[in-house]
């Protein structure tokens, strides 16, 4: 999946690149409860905007 402006869901390794942070980060945060994911099929992912929120980046 892309990272473009119109993906609402994004993979842990494409978050972390839109975020600027390590996978680790992004994997520690989801186990925390601190980012949300959504089950999309067999795939975990990282809604877009709850990403930004979590980590102070205006959408």
């Amino acid at each position: 999946m892309s990272t473009s402006s119109a993906s609402l869901a994004l993979t842990m390794k494409d978050a972390a690149k839109l975020v600027g942070v390590d996978y680790r980060t992004i994997k520690l945060g989801i186990e925390s409860g601190t980012i949300p994911t959504v089950q999309l099929g067999p795939r975990r992912m990282i809604p877009r905007a709850p990403l930004l929120r979590a980590f102070g980046v205006d959408a």
